[in-house]
């Protein structure tokens, strides 16, 4: 069977999350020797239990593998294991690195130097304007940028890198056929024929679900030089980016806002609690240079 098959199927399991995968890979080495483990085997690892066991043999994980393979390769998306040079090294290094990533365009861009900028779906006129020319700034420098391209915050800031001909990466909440929102498909086209990548750890198929967008953001922070906020609420998800990227030891750099907007409640209050504040591109950037 072709390596990438296995690595395949291994995305494909179900409630199995990336510190368990890894677990199975350093004592067995391969996915296709996971994919040999009988039930006795699974239930002789500590941390492993019955309905873990029942998952990874379920049949329905191992058919069907051929149309993932022709999927992926009539649209040129590749699948990077940990175990290939081509996987980003900054996030080898965090807590719970995907074992996997499905990769559409320009692969070598995942190791070069990328900053972050994330922010709210629901953003202001500044809020886009701010996104956009700090992201513009940045790629004139040969920064990448990093967003979710969700609404907002994320797609000005993929929008202004564009605008500079620079290189972007979005990485999504779903399979890489699934672009979501359904208005950003222009955009995730033009990140493409313009040197960028889509990334997902998710395998071809997997539907949009709110609750695969936190999971995401790990990979956002984590594929990262720093993180860039513009415009957060007090509770929003740009907070849990936040949280992974001072996780993971990268520097977090805040966009002053309106003190009367809900939007800048949270960012106004992470340069409270100590976030470098910012208001250019060059802010950013001495930090690095």
């Amino acid at each position: 069977m072709n390596n990438e098959k296995y690595w395949i199927w291994l995305s494909r399991i179900e409630g199995l999350g990336c510190i368990r995968k890894k677990k199975l890979l350093d004592m067995f080495k391969t996915p296709e020797a996971i994919w040999n483990l009988k039930f006795e085997d699974i239930m002789s690892i500590n941390g492993f239990g019955e309905k873990i066991a029942n998952e990874i043999l379920k049949k329905e994980y191992k058919a069907n593998l051929n149309k993932y393979l022709d999927y992926m390769k009539k649209y040129n998306i590749h699948i990077i294991s940990i175990y290939d040079k081509e996987y980003p090294n900054k996030l080898r290094n965090i807590y719970d690195a995907p074992v996997t990533l499905y990769v559409k365009g320009n692969v070598s861009i995942l190791n070069e130097a990328s900053i972050a900028i994330v922010g709210c779906r629901e953003c202001s006129n500044y809020g886009k304007e701010v996104a956009r020319k700090i992201s513009y700034d940045l790629a004139s420098f040969n920064i990448n940028i990093i967003s979710g391209m969700a609404k907002g915050i994320d797609s000005y800031a993929h929008i202004g890198c564009l605008e500079k001909q620079g290189k972007t990466i979005a990485v999504l909440g779903s399979g890489l056929d699934r672009i979501y929102p359904k208005e950003n498909e222009a955009l995730y086209n033009k990140i493409i024929s313009l040197g960028g990548a889509i990334v997902s750890e998710y395998v071809i198929g997997t539907k949009i679900d709110k609750i695969n967008f936190p999971a995401r953001n790990r990979i956002i922070s984590g594929l990262s030089d720093g993180v860039v906020v513009v415009e957060a609420k007090q509770k929003s998800g740009t907070l849990i980016t936040v949280d992974f990227a001072l996780e993971q030891g990268k520097n977090v750099f805040v966009v002053p806002g309106n003190i009367t907007s809900k939007n800048s409640e949270g960012t106004n209050d992470l340069i409270k609690q100590g976030a470098k504040c910012i208001t250019s591109a060059q802010d950013v950037l001495e930090e690095y240079i």
